[in-house]
């Protein structure tokens, strides 16, 4: 008894079979060819890598020629071919040296466990700025974004006009496709860059690989979306009625209404000219009032009334008097009048007794 997880995983390290002439001896029936144009600037690349080409292709017994007159690689089999699946490795390398791979990954594509994806973006974006400014989103600053999504997903990847070209193992050029999408669709590509990220670190543990990531994975909210403003005037929607609106009444049905169809054309012109000057005398009446507001004179505040003195506390005048005269008598310097007495006394006994 084994359990079906087991028999569902794969085990690490394997690896499927190489395809050998032993697996089909009589070869092929039928000689299948692909051909594929290439632009002027890759000519004089093309011209100098093609032996290396024919070379690669050789191995698998798979010719190649190279068509400068026309642009065009062409790929066929051999009576020699074996492998039924060589020839669609070979349009896929024709593919990539035509949308500017170097001939170093393109030749990767013989390998098993590579594949390539050639994702066409050009009809994504309307806009011919936008689409520019998305494609270098994908690149980064001096490539950086393209470098992590290269370490990340274990693919060489190639941006070149409106296409972008990936080169790796299938579960890295799913991602790829996904984060190029999604750029182009204006969704940044750090976001899936960080996803990716978490989901390296996840599959290195060997318990959760059975487990849903969903709750590790972060989920990003579009934080430049604004709410949408209400306008002032709100219009209500009226009540639906079978009936027509009512017909607005004309100028004879108003004059009908008021008597006025029936007055006489004299009655009608001075009833219009009383009507006149009345309108010239409010006129009139208004103009004076506004003149005569510059007239009329303003508020008054009213007066502040000054606290009497509180007679409570009664002043001692003779005792301020008295102050002031000993203040006079004293004079800078000068002694007071005891000290003044006993002087006159002491100089008076030296007299004496001379």
């Amino acid at each position: 008894t084994v359990d079906e997880s087991e028999l569902l995983t794969v085990p690490d390290g394997w690896k499927e079979p190489a395809f050998t002439r032993e697996d089909n001896p009589k070869g092929l029936l039928e000689e299948s060819s692909f051909a594929t144009l290439f632009p002027k600037y890759r000519e004089a690349y093309l011209k100098e890598c093609w032996p290396l080409v024919q070379k690669a292709l050789g191995e698998h017994y798979v010719n190649a020629t190279l068509d400068l007159i026309e642009g065009s690689m062409t790929v066929t089999t051999t009576k020699k071919t074996f492998d039924p699946y060589a020839i669609i490795r070979a349009r896929d390398l024709i593919k990539l040296l035509a949308r500017s791979v170097p001939f170093e990954q393109a030749v990767r594509i013989l390998q098993d466990d590579v594949a390539c994806d050639i994702i066409k973006i050009g009809s994504l974006v309307r806009k011919r700025e936008t689409f520019i400014k998305r494609r270098g989103r994908l690149l980064g600053p001096k490539g950086s974004t393209l470098k992590a999504l290269e370490l990340l997903t274990n693919c060489y990847i190639m941006v070149q006009g409106n296409t972008v070209s990936a080169l790796g193992p299938f579960s890295g050029l799913k991602e790829v496709r996904k984060v190029v999408l999604d750029t182009m669709k204006n969704i940044h590509p750090i976001y899936n860059i960080k996803t990716l990220m978490i989901k390296r670190e996840l599959s290195k543990d060997p318990e959760l690989r059975s487990q849903s990531w969903e709750r590790f994975l972060p989920k990003f909210k579009r934080k430049n979306l604004k709410k949408r403003k209400e306008p002032k005037k709100k219009n209500t929607k009226k009540e639906y009625t079978p009936f027509p609106p009512p017909q607005p009444e004309s100028q004879i049905d108003k004059e009908l209404a008021s008597g006025e169809y029936f007055l006489k054309d004299r009655q009608k012109k001075r009833k219009r000219m009383e009507e006149i000057k009345a309108k010239q005398a409010d006129a009139v009446k208004k103009r004076q009032e506004e003149r005569n507001k510059a007239f009329i004179p303003p508020k008054e505040k009213p007066a502040v009334k000054t606290k009497k003195a509180s007679t409570e506390k009664k002043i001692d005048i003779e005792a301020i008097k008295e102050k002031v005269k000993n203040a006079k008598k004293k004079k800078l310097g000068a002694l007071p009048v005891e000290e003044v007495k006993l002087k006159m006394e002491a100089d008076e006994k030296k007299k004496k007794k001379k």
